[in-house]
């Protein structure tokens, strides 16, 4: 991992670089924990309507096909 920090003029990290590859993968799992996150809230307000987590997922990545 190709991980660097940035300092201030105490040696306080202040930022972090990341590689762009690593920075994706961190986004897209960050994205998956808030679909998890809205599915699990969705399920406690059970209206009756009802959809499985992988046709949530099917709609969520033809939606991304679309922009």
């Amino acid at each position: 991992m190709e991980t660097q920090f940035l300092t201030d003029e105490k040696g306080n990290r202040t930022a972090v670089v990341l590689p762009i590859k690593q920075y994706n993968k961190m986004i897209e799992k960050l994205k998956d924990l808030e679909d998890v996150r809205l599915y699990d809230e969705a399920k406690k307000e059970d209206d009756g309507y009802r959809i499985s987590f992988e046709d949530y997922l099917k709609t969520r990545e033809a939606k991304k096909s679309n922009l």
